[in-house]
């Protein structure tokens, strides 16, 4: 299927902002409460340790929390031909929090395309190995932007061992094929054989160093090397 795209210069600028990065990874969840955007964050870090140069972007304008789970801090981005995203524990990190003052950020529709858009016009990634994408919930306007600016990127599925978020995932995987999307594969949170219900978790949430040492964390990493990464 294919996707239009309109004329506005920003969207080449953004190929030129990636134009340095060799993988992107879009982590993403269809439901909420499965885990997506503490996999997406842990998995960053978990890059960085290994020495992958990694970037991290929360997308989810309405709800962004990668800056909790990663505690940021007072951190910014510097403005140098663009934005230049804050290395927290070796992670480049970008962030609609950054810009939302503490408060919800009110945007719908053509509202969040523009401010998508515009977010990823303006950050400096450089060279990375690796950019992990934390998507938008659900299947709507702003998760079908990315997939048309970002065409290139693979999507990692995260889902819980539920019926209902299997019955969605299964839907949404053979949506995301009819865009020709790739899926690089499926991540089972929460579950008995593949990655655990850490109660330790939430507890490590704003100190990136005890979240690499979680039982998540672990069996992440091992879920990770089934999947090359």
């Amino acid at each position: 299927m294919d996707i239009k795209l309109n004329m506005d210069p920003k969207i080449s600028a953004v190929q030129g902002r990636l134009a340095g990065v060799k993988r992107i990874i879009a982590i993403s969840g269809f439901k909420g409460g499965v885990g997506k955007s503490s996999a997406a964050c842990v998995m960053a870090l978990l890059l960085a340790e290994h020495g992958k140069k990694t970037g991290l972007m929360d997308l989810d304008f309405n709800g962004a929390c990668d800056d909790i789970i990663l505690g940021l801090g007072a951190q910014f981005p510097q403005e140098i031909e663009g934005l230049e995203p804050p290395l927290i524990n070796g992670v480049k990190f970008m962030t609609p929090a950054f810009f939302a003052q503490n408060k919800a950020v009110n945007l719908r529709g053509e509202e969040i395309t523009a401010a998508i858009l515009e977010l990823l016009a303006v950050t400096r990634w450089q060279q990375l190995d690796y950019l992990i994408l934390d998507m938008p919930p659900g299947f709507g306007d702003a998760a079908l932007d990315i997939i048309r600016f970002i065409p290139r990127c693979e999507t990692l599925l995260v889902r819980a061992p539920s019926a209902l978020s299997q019955n969605i995932l299964a839907k949404t995987e053979a949506a995301l094929l009819d865009f020709g999307v790739k899926i690089l594969g499926e991540l089972q949170n929460m579950s008995l054989d593949a990655i655990r219900y850490d109660e330790g978790l939430e507890a490590a949430y704003g100190k990136p160093q005890e979240l690499l040492k979680t039982q998540f964390a672990a069996d992440l990493e091992r879920e990770m090397k089934k999947l090359g990464l």
